[in-house]
């Protein structure tokens, strides 16, 4: 992602300010720049990077803050600097990741001087709501959005949402970012950046993960790190959907599949003998197996041959680096 430093949203897709129910500037105000710094021996480190660079927004919870952000940007993350829009730098520790929403929480080992941003709700919010994305760097970085669509999101990485917001025009350093409803409030935090049909013509669009997923492990979080609930089964697949087929673009090293001789270009028909036809039936069909470690038997066409494997799951958290404990 660029240093912002080194672009401007053009004028025209800004926010009007006196458009607006509330304070931009005051939002703005509570933006951070995430930067984590990860190990080369990482097991994110080739597909994530060892330099990530991405938005935060500080809350208040019981009266502490901590920086949501999005988790890819700190998991294994070995230092964390936290930049105010005051310019004050700060070291951060990488308080939790949860797997299952994709959210990230920082918390601040030094004082920001910012204000908080509440926390609102997406529930009400409708294909065609005007709404307004902002991140670290000041006017110049808020844009006038659009709620296109909200639906179910899976992705490649064993990563399933049964709704999440998308919203154009696109915005250039989403990882992070912050959706605010009419009011103000944080409606969603950016994930991803990718391509939809609308009347036949592609687009780019961004994906925020609802915040209506953040306020019941919230606290458990900020508490403890981690949500007190089982570990679904991971199975270090990368897969796409292509022409109603279920292909293995990649398998992660040392991972479940790897192990049991899953290889690119394998076809995924049936878990534990149901015949399953998307990613979202894929991952659910795995998951309802039982919790991390269970095994997971696959129908897998190989070219003209048909396999039977059996692929003993594992945990994603324990395939990563831990971050150290203050």
């Amino acid at each position: 992602m660029a240093d912002t430093k080194e672009w401007a949203l053009p004028p025209q897709l800004r926010p009007k300010p006196e458009s607006l129910a509330f304070e931009l500037d005051s939002r703005l105000k509570s933006m951070v720049l995430v930067h984590a710094d990860v190990p080369e021996d990482a097991f994110t480190a080739s597909v994530l990077g060892t330099q990530r660079v991405g938005n935060g927004v500080v809350i208040a919870h019981e009266g502490r803050q901590v920086v949501l952000t999005i988790g890819y940007l700190i998991t294994e993350a070995q230092g964390i600097w936290l930049t105010a829009a005051g310019g004050q730098v700060v070291p951060g520790h990488a308080l939790a990741y949860d797997q299952v929403t994709g959210f990230g929480l920082v918390m601040p080992l030094g004082p920001l001087n910012v204000p908080s941003l509440e926390l609102g709700s997406s529930a009400s919010l409708n294909p065609g709501d005007e709404l307004t994305v902002i991140g670290f760097g000041g006017a110049e970085h808020a844009l006038a959005s659009r709620l296109i669509a909200r639906r179910e999101f899976a992705g490649y990485w064993e990563y399933l949402l049964d709704e999440a917001l998308f919203t154009a025009p696109a915005y250039p350093l989403w990882g992070g970012s912050a959706l605010l409803d009419a009011a103000g409030h944080v409606a969603g935090i950016g994930s991803l950046l990718i391509q939809e049909t609308i009347d036949g013509e592609r687009f780019d669009v961004n994906l925020f993960v609802p915040v209506e997923l953040l306020l019941p492990i919230l606290d458990p979080l900020v508490s403890f790190g981690r949500v007190n609930r089982p570990a679904r089964p991971w199975l270090g697949l990368y897969t796409g959907e292509q022409q109603g087929n279920l292909l293995v673009g990649g398998v992660m090293p040392q991972g479940p599949a790897h192990r049991a001789g899953v290889a690119p270009d394998d076809q995924i028909l049936e878990v534990a003998g149901d015949e399953v036809t998307s990613l979202a039936e894929f991952y659910r069909a795995i998951w309802s197996r039982g919790d991390a470690g269970v095994e997971v038997p696959l129908t897998i066409q190989r070219g003209e041959d048909t396999l039977h494997l059996t692929l003993h799951s594992t945990s994603r958290e324990l395939m990563l680096k831990q971050p150290q404990r203050h």
